[in-house]
Formats: C-alpha cells, sequence, structure tokens
C-alpha cells in the first residue's frame, strides 16, 4: 500500500513538473516572441505585474499606444496584463483588416476582454461564436431590415422632444448644462421602447430609475475587473464588494427581461394575431424567428440578445451623440452647414421623417467625422483560433488581439492632420483603405444595428440644432476618457440659444 501510494505520489508530481516545465517554456517563448522588432513593448516589463504598472485604466494605455506610434511608427504593441496574459495591440489598418476580415471569435476567456460581460449579457450576439453565433446572426437580421426601421423614426422624435423640453429648462437664463447623462437617458428611453415597447419614463424619473442605475455600474465595474487581473476568478470576484455589487444588478437587470419576455410570450400565446395588426419589435421578431430546422429561440437566448441590445444600442449611441453635441458647440462653423441642410430638408416641420434621413448629406458627414474623433467604442478584441500572420509574426494560436480603433482612427500615416476636425475629409475622393474607418467594426462581425444607431443619431441631431444654436461652456472643456465606450472625464458641458 505504501509502494502504491509513492509511485501514486511521484506521477503526480511528475505531472506537476512537467506541467511546470512547460508553462515555463511557453513564457520563455513569448516572451522572445513579443519583443520581435515588428512589435513594440508597452514599456519596462515587470516580472509580476507584465505592464499593469505603466497605468492605473484604459485611457492611459491607449495613450501609451499613442506614444509609441508616434516615436517609433510601429504597427503593433504588445501589453502584459501581469506576467500571464499577453495582449497584442493593432494600430495600423493592414494589419486589422487581416483580424476583422477573419471570424475569430471574440475574447471571453478567463482574463479576456469580453470575459466581464458574459454573467452580464451572457452569450449574445456580441459575445457569441461559432455555429451559434452564425444562426443567431441570421435570425435576427430582420429585425434590422429597412421595413422594421422604418416605424421606429417616430420613436426617435417622441423620445427626443421630451430630451429638447427639458434641455431647455436646464439652460433657460444662459445656464451651462451637462449633458451626456441626459443623452444617455434618452438613448435607452428609446432602446426600451424600440426593442421592447416598454415605456419606462426613464428621462423622467433620470438616473433614480433602477434599471439606469444597474446598467451604469455593471458597465463600470466590467470595466474595473479587466484591470484587476486578481478579480479574475469568479469565486474571488463575488466574494468582493463590487463583486457582490456587480451580482445584484445583474439580477435586477435580468429579473426585469425576463418579466418582460414572459409576458410576451402569454400575450402572443393568447392573441397570435396581434402581430398583423401593428408594427413588429426586436423582442417580437425574437420570440417568433424559426430556424432552418424550425427550432426558435431559449427565453435564456431570448435574455441574452435583449441584455445584448440594450446596453450596445444605448451606450455606443449615447456615446456618439454626447460628442456629435460637443463638436456642434465647438465648431460654430460645421454647425451652421449642418443648420442649413436641416433647414432646407425640414422646412417649417418639426418631426424627422424616414424620407428626411436620406437627405442628410452633410450631416451624414458631420456624424461620421465626429466617430473618428472620438470613437464610440475605443478598441474591440478577437482571440485566435489559429496561427495568424501579422507585420511578419507568427501570433500563435489562442492569443488576444486587440485592435485600438481610436488610435487607428487618430494614425498619421493614415489621416491627414487627424486632430484637426474636418467633415471635408469624408466627402473628398480618397484612396484610404476602408479599414482605417472602423467604428461599427467590419467584417463578418461587423455592428448589426448600425444603421438604427446613425437613423438614432440623424434626428436626435437635426432635432437639436433646428431648435437650438449649440454654444460652448469656456469654462467647462471636455476630456475623453477611453473606458467601454468613449466618454468625458468631466463631463460635456454646453449651453443652449432657441432659435
Amino acid at each position: 500500500m505504501d509502494l502504491y501510494l509513492i509511485i501514486i505520489g511521484t506521477l503526480l508530481a511528475a505531472i506537476c513538473i512537467w506541467k511546470v516545465i512547460g508553462m515555463v517554456n511557453r513564457y520563455k517563448g513569448l516572451i522572445k516572441l513579443y519583443n520581435q522588432k515588428n512589435i513594440q513593448p508597452a514599456g519596462k516589463f515587470h516580472p509580476f505585474w507584465g505592464h499593469l504598472h505603466l497605468g492605473a485604466d484604459f485611457d492611459e494605455f491607449t495613450n501609451i499606444c499613442f506614444k509609441l506610434i508616434e516615436q517609433t511608427k510601429t504597427r503593433m504593441v504588445s501589453i502584459w496584463m501581469m506576467f500571464f496574459f499577453p495582449l497584442i495591440l493593432v494600430c495600423h489598418p493592414e494589419t486589422a483588416k487581416i483580424v476583422l476580415k477573419s471570424s475569430e471569435p471574440k475574447s471571453k476567456r478567463m482574463g479576456g476582454a469580453y470575459f466581464p460581460l458574459l454573467d452580464w449579457l451572457g452569450d449574445g450576439l456580441l459575445i457569441s461564436d461559432g455555429k451559434k453565433w452564425e444562426r443567431n446572426r441570421r435570425l435576427l437580421t430582420p429585425a434590422f431590415h429597412f421595413d422594421v426601421l422604418k416605424p421606429y423614426v417616430q420613436i426617435y422624435n417622441s423620445v427626443f422632444s421630451i430630451f429638447l423640453d427639458k434641455l431647455e429648462k436646464a439652460t433657460s437664463g444662459g445656464k451651462s448644462v451637462e449633458i451626456y447623462e441626459s443623452v444617455g437617458l434618452a438613448t435607452l428611453d428609446t432602446m426600451l421602447r424600440c426593442s421592447v415597447s416598454y415605456d419606462a419614463k426613464v428621462q423622467e424619473q433620470g438616473s433614480n430609475h433602477p434599471y439606469v442605475d444597474a446598467v451604469r455600474r455593471l458597465s463600470y465595474i466590467s470595466q474595473e475587473r479587466l484591470l484587476r487581473p486578481w478579480l479574475t476568478p469568479d469565486f474571488l470576484f463575488y466574494l468582493s464588494p463590487i463583486g457582490r455589487e456587480f451580482s445584484k444588478h445583474a439580477k435586477y437587470v435580468h429579473d426585469f427581461d425576463e418579466k418582460v419576455i414572459r409576458e410576451r410570450r402569454k400575450s402572443l400565446a393568447d392573441n397570435p394575431s396581434v402581430l398583423e395588426k401593428r408594427h413588429l419589435d426586436f423582442l417580437d421578431i425574437l420570440l417568433t424567428a424559426r430556424d432552418e430546422q424550425g427550432t426558435g429561440l431559449t427565453d435564456r437566448e431570448v435574455r441574452d440578445e435583449v441584455d445584448t441590445f440594450l446596453f450596445e444600442g444605448h451606450d455606443t449611441t449615447a456615446s456618439s451623440i454626447g460628442w456629435a453635441i460637443y463638436a456642434l458647440a465647438k465648431y460654430p462653423e460645421e454647425q451652421q452647414k449642418v443648420y442649413e441642410e436641416v433647414k432646407r430638408v425640414l422646412g417649417g416641420r418639426e418631426n424627422v421623417e424616414w424620407s428626411d434621413i436620406q437627405e442628410f448629406t452633410r450631416l451624414s458627414l458631420f456624424i461620421k467625422e465626429t466617430m473618428r474623433m472620438y470613437s464610440p467604442v475605443p478598441a474591440i478584441a478577437r482571440v485566435t483560433t489559429r496561427e495568424m500572420e501579422l507585420e511578419g509574426v507568427v501570433i500563435p494560436v489562442n492569443t488576444e488581439v486587440t485592435i485600438m480603433i481610436q488610435v487607428l482612427h487618430h494614425n498619421e500615416e493614415i489621416w491627414n492632420k487627424p486632430e484637426e476636425f474636418r467633415t471635408d475629409r469624408f466627402a473628398e475622393e480618397s484612396k484610404r483603405d476602408p479599414y482605417s474607418y472602423v467604428p461599427f467594426s467590419a467584417g463578418p462581425r461587423n455592428c448589426i444595428g448600425q444603421h438604427f444607431a446613425l437613423n438614432e443619431q440623424k434626428v436626435a441631431l437635426a432635432r437639436l440644432v433646428q431648435r437650438f444654436r449649440i454654444l460652448p461652456d469656456p469654462n467647462n472643456v471636455a476630456v475623453p476618457t477611453n473606458a467601454v465606450v468613449t466618454r468625458s472625464k468631466n463631463g460635456i458641458y454646453i449651453k443652449l440659444e432657441k432659435r
């Protein structure tokens, strides 16, 4: 018996030693790989922290990337999240194109960029991969057909009428007002009405609404977890104060969604003909979609897609609209050109109609330049499932590659005077690589809701410039910060004059 235990113990020890040797060799190989001449290390490597000690947040890492590109003209940067988790940051369209054209999945493994979102958003279209992603993308595509999007324009008008009335009251007497939070409430209001036909009065209740607070905190905590690798294991995360807070908010959001889904399923079961009498919303399409085998989405799949749509559809669009309003104030000549076009298209009408949206050519250019200057999503990530050659370097399997969209949109190799706000750059003939401008990602995994988002932005901004002249607040200059979406460190303050 003793001999048997000795043999077992020896075998286990040998396996452990073999595993450790394998890890050490892989670690040495990665260190060598990520120090090749075509990959620029982010800075001095710490044997334990990797490069985490260089920056307190994602914003600082983005600035590191900017500086390295300026100094070395590099196209790839390596950053280590502690000593065991290397990332490749891609900063040039020719390199980004290789990754984006592939069908490589999002990184949802432990420690990956999308891992912190899993317990909130689930395995929806943003995060899922493989056959599941292909099936669900196919099933959800009809939800963004023009015939479905068209009636949403009236919802946009209704939502932003409330938004403008609130702004007018808040800015009376020439007062300055912070608009980012109000914009976020408006876009969430839009998403709830368009996706699940639910009017939660979020703009009236403001940040006091529990759904608004839950989504905001879930977004913040997810980002914080990425920069605290010691909170990567679930059992450690959910023992921590922020983990317990995350769990509380996720439960609220899931309970809210599940209640809406249950009620809609019952309504459709009791009266199927109702779908023929009214406009279909996103939830209707989710509940009635069937694949080639006649199988629909499960309740959990429906919930994951609703959570994903509500988050992606309101937070990123809020960033776009918020920075567009700031740019209108900052660049009055551009604002005047947009106003003249809106006045010509709408005439004396207040509401924007579906047919008007295609007429907003100047406004479209303005929105494009705003999303270049202030990319709504500053970065996206993929994980390699096969060896991939980037800039002459063979990137191994299971490597996280991050496309730095904000850096890409400001790369001096690609953009002439990138720090200059100039909408005409998108009207000029250009030989720019189409992958140099990717605010909605690109390739097979591009954003399925980009037309929905652009239409909402056009309605919001057209209604705003039609009613007000937007003025800057010289005492509050917005400072962009790169997080899950691009926000302002100190808010976005403006003043308004009624036209």
